[in-house]
């Protein structure tokens, strides 16, 4: 019989870890090994499950954000060790179908799916105990599903954009007995999917901004509506007469006049402890350490590890400190940084762009304007990602591991819906400039009349510049540009990472 591996074994891990909700028990108590679901206060620990699996080895890892971040020309990979050299090649080598990173991404990406799934399975179980006359626990379950349905979705999604068509695994797909004969679905039809799992977390979850949510940070209809407004303007493209413009036009629509969110006022710290869950969040991975110098951190994997690697492995080569410090991957690339520099846009220069030393040259140092400082380390890598650098100073007293324990991670914000707001306009024959303005004018750039839209996609990539889910790239496909933009880009075949060797392997439907 054949050694089902990769994603067949997650199905089985999963399969059984669910019945535990997928997650550490609560201030560290041994979990129980069977659930009783009539006990309707334990429903939410099946939720819990998946917003972990989502955050510690998947979303925020490094090796799926080294690859969807350095398809575009914000991002090197910054190291060629570990395999990292095939990250390069994957508009144009072939053998990259047998490297570990992308099977790695594959695996993480149906963890989450599958996990999901699992974590419905359970709540179907409590909802058998919910009598139907009790409108308010239905409404609750309800939301939970919502929950965990939207995950569900953005793995979905994440794997489209990465690979193109690929399985929607639904509930029945749980069955590792059937999980190797389901086979793909075109891209169009993934989108066309997250739109409709949309539909119902829309219907069905908090009418609120996430940092004012039931639990603080968890996703809300307004989360919901900005990847609904993702899919759709993927399956739009550049397309201006595409209806799914209107929809993309009507799902932030409802988030700009919902009146319930708001620009962060100082951009150079939004992505710092300051930004936090602000009122500019619309998605966050979250970690906490407590507040504590020491001890347990909320979803941690030990050092190098799961949660850890998003903030250790961006950190600078630094040999001056033994705080900021890390391998230097998924550096800003030359290109970003003239790209800022050309447009004056000197706020989000000083807050994306960190410098190590004096043009990367060992033995010179420079000072970031939190007053840590960094030493060059080799002219390859000149700067760090200001996006990822959580400065000594914000981080809790007591802690010297670099691994940004006490902050969150970025993945929707309001400026981005306010950009998708003013393109959906732009591409209808509207006008854009307000949506635009109050981005620009956050970071002290004057207003412009008559935003065209070639000026609107300038503005996302100065926005969204040197940011993980891989919005340029996308954003370049889209927009039929990249063939253009990117060295090696073969239009009809580098769109997308190909299916790695050892899926393909595993079910023949995938080739």
């Amino acid at each position: 019989m054949r050694n089902y591996i990769s994603i067949l074994l997650i199905v089985l891990l999963l399969s059984s870890g669910c019945s535990k909700f997928l997650d550490r028990p609560s201030e560290n108590k041994p979990q129980a090994t069977t659930i009783d679901y009539t006990d309707l206060s334990l429903m939410y620990q099946p939720v819990s499950g998946v917003y972990r699996t989502a955050a510690s080895g998947t979303f925020g890892k490094w090796i799926s954000m080294a690859i969807r971040s350095s398809r575009s020309d914000d991002i090197e990979p910054g190291n060629d060790d570990a395999g990292q050299i095939g990250i390069h090649n994957f508009q144009t080598d072939v053998t990259v179908k047998s490297y570990w990173g992308i099977n790695d991404m594959w695996i993480s990406m149906y963890a989450v799916v599958l996990g999901a799934n699992s974590a419905l399975a359970e709540l179907d179980k409590f909802g058998k105990n919910i009598p139907a006359a009790d409108a308010d626990k239905n409404k609750l379950l309800a939301r939970y599903q919502a929950e965990v349905r939207f995950y569900r979705a953005l793995a979905q999604f994440w794997l489209g954009r990465s690979f193109g068509a690929v399985p929607i695994l639904g509930l029945e797909s749980n069955d590792p007995a059937k999980l190797g004969t389901v086979g793909k679905s075109s891209i169009e039809d993934v989108n066309k999917y997250v739109m409709a799992e949309m539909d119902f977390c829309i219907a069905n979850l908090e009418d609120a901004r996430p940092n004012a949510a039931t639990h603080v940070g968890g996703v809300t209809k307004y989360t919901a509506l900005m990847l609904k407004a993702k899919a759709a303007m993927d399956l739009a493209g550049n397309n201006n007469g595409s209806t799914y413009w209107d929809v993309v036009l009507d799902c932030t629509n409802q988030i700009v006049n919902s009146g319930k969110f708001s620009l962060f006022s100082n951009y150079y710290q939004l992505f710092k402890m300051p930004g936090k869950l602000c009122d500019e969040s619309i998605l966050e991975l979250q970690y906490s350490d407590f507040g504590k110098s020491s001890g347990d951190i909320v979803i941690s994997g030990g050092p190098g590890e799961e949660w850890g690697n998003f903030f250790f492995f961006q950190g600078p080569e630094n040999t001056y400190s033994s705080v900021i410090t890390g391998p230097g991957w998924m550096v800003p690339t030359q290109k970003a940084v003239d790209f800022l520099k050309s447009r004056n846009d000197s706020v989000r220069l000083k807050m994306a762009i960190q410098y190590c030393g004096v043009n990367g040259a060992p033995g010179t140092y420079s000072v970031t304007p939190d007053g840590d400082t960094i030493s060059g380390n080799g002219s390859r890598k000149k700067y760090f990602n200001g996006k990822s650098y959580t400065p000594s100073s914000q981080m809790t007293p007591g802690r010297v591991d670099y691994y940004g324990a006490n902050n969150n991670v970025r993945i929707m914000r309001y400026a981005e819906a306010l950009l998708m707001n003013a393109e959906a306009k732009i591409r209808k024959g509207q006008n854009g400039d307000a949506q635009v303005n109050l981005v620009r004018n956050r970071v002290k750039l004057a207003s412009i009349n008559g935003v065209t839209l070639q000026q609107l996609l300038d503005e996302r990539h100065a926005e969204l510049i040197c940011e993980w889910w891989g919005e340029r790239f996308n954003d370049l496909l889209r927009t039929d540009q990249a063939a253009t933009v990117l060295p090696g880009f073969i239009k009809g075949r580098s769109e997308y990472i190909p299916i790695p060797q050892a899926q393909e392997d595993i079910n023949s439907l995938l080739k």
